[in-house]
C-alpha cells in the first residue's frame, strides 16, 4: 500500500464504470485482449466516472473552491510511448463521460489506462499543511489493461503505389528492416502495393477480418516472420547470448525466434538454414500452424 504525504478521500467518493471498447459504433465490455488489432486500427474506449466533489474536498482537507480534474493517461508497453488521452475540469458533483481514441501507430504490447482524480493546479495561500498542494497530486486512481494482439503484423505499414518505388510493380508487399540495434518502431516498415487490393483490403479489415482476409493475413504474417528471422540469422552477432535493448529490433526478433523455435538454439537453426535454405519457410509455417482455425 502506497502512503501519500497528504490526505486523500475514501474510495467511495468515486464510482467508476468499467471501460468499454467501441467497435464500429457498438460498445463492448473491455476484453483482456484485442485479438484482431493491428497498427492501422485506432483504439476507441468509453467509460463514465461519477465523482462526489463536495465529499472529496472535505475528506481531502481542501477548500470548497479547490479546482479538481479527472485525467486519463495511456501507456503502451510495446511502443514505449505515453500521453494524456483526456482531461476534464470538474465543476459539480455528477457523472463524467470519458471518450478516448488512440492511434494504432502509437500502440503495441499492452495498453495501460490510468484514470486519476487530481489537483488541477498548485494551491497557494492556504494554511492546510495536510492537504495536497502540488498540481497533479493524485487523490484517487485506477488502472485498466488491454493486451493488443492480432493476426496482422503489429508494426507500422503503408499502402502505396509500387510503380513509384524501386520494387517490382507486381509484388504484393515489401518489408523494410534496419539494424538490430535500432528501435523496433523505427526499424520496421511494411509497404503494401495498393494495386493488390486483396492484401490492402485484408489490412483495412484487420480489426474485423472476413474469412478471406484471415487467409491473406496468415500468409502475410508467416512471410514477415520468416523474413525477420532470416534478417537476424544473416547477422553473425545474433546468437543466444546476444543482448539487445528493450524495444529494439534485435529484442523483438529474439522474442519472435523463441516463440517459433522454443526448443532450438540460434546456432542450430542457422546451421540448418545453411544446409537447406528452404527449410526455414516450412518450419515457420509449422510453428505458426498456418491456416489453423480458418474455415
Amino acid at each position: 500500500m502506497r502512503i501519500l504525504p497528504y490526505r486523500v478521500p475514501t474510495e467511495t467518493v468515486v464510482a467508476p464504470e468499467p471501460w468499454r471498447l467501441v467497435l464500429e459504433g457498438e460498445e463492448f465490455p473491455l476484453p483482456e485482449a484485442y485479438p484482431d488489432w493491428d497498427y492501422q486500427t485506432a483504439v476507441t474506449l468509453r467509460r463514465t466516472v461519477t465523482i462526489d466533489l463536495e465529499t472529496t474536498r472535505r475528506e481531502s482537507g481542501l477548500t470548497t473552491d479547490t479546482p479538481l480534474a479527472l485525467a486519463v493517461v495511456w501507456t503502451s508497453t510495446g511502443s514505449k510511448l505515453r500521453g494524456t488521452a483526456a482531461r476534464h475540469m470538474l465543476s459539480e458533483t455528477g457523472p463524467v463521460d470519458l471518450h478516448v481514441q488512440l492511434p494504432g501507430t502509437d500502440l503495441g504490447g499492452v495498453l495501460l489506462l490510468d484514470t486519476a482524480l487530481i489537483l488541477a493546479r498548485r494551491r497557494t495561500g492556504d494554511e492546510r499543511p495536510t492537504a495536497a498542494r502540488r498540481g497533479g497530486s493524485v487523490l484517487w486512481s485506477d488502472r485498466s489493461e488491454l493486451r493488443l494482439q492480432g493476426d496482422a503484423p503489429q508494426f507500422p505499414m503503408a499502402v502505396i503505389d509500387f510503380e513509384k518505388t524501386i520494387y517490382p510493380v507486381s509484388a504484393a508487399w515489401h518489408l523494410e528492416l534496419d539494424s538490430l540495434e535500432t528501435a523496433t518502431m523505427g526499424s520496421l516498415l511494411l509497404l503494401v502495393n495498393e494495386k493488390k487490393s486483396v492484401v490492402a483490403d485484408a489490412l483495412t479489415n484487420a480489426a474485423r477480418p472476413r474469412p478471406q482476409d484471415r487467409i491473406v493475413l496468415a500468409i502475410l504474417y508467416a512471410d514477415i516472420a520468416r523474413t525477420m528471422v532470416e534478417h537476424a540469422l544473416h547477422n553473425s552477432d545474433f546468437d543466444d547470448d546476444s543482448t539487445y535493448a528493450d524495444g529494439s529490433l534485435g529484442a523483438t526478433i529474439q522474442s519472435l525466434f523463441h516463440r517459433l523455435f522454443p526448443q532450438r538454439s540460434v546456432r542450430d537453426v542457422r546451421a540448418q538454414v545453411q544446409r537447406s535454405p528452404s527449410w526455414l519457410s516450412t518450419e515457420v509455417q509449422a510453428s505458426l500452424n498456418l491456416f489453423e482455425g480458418i474455415a
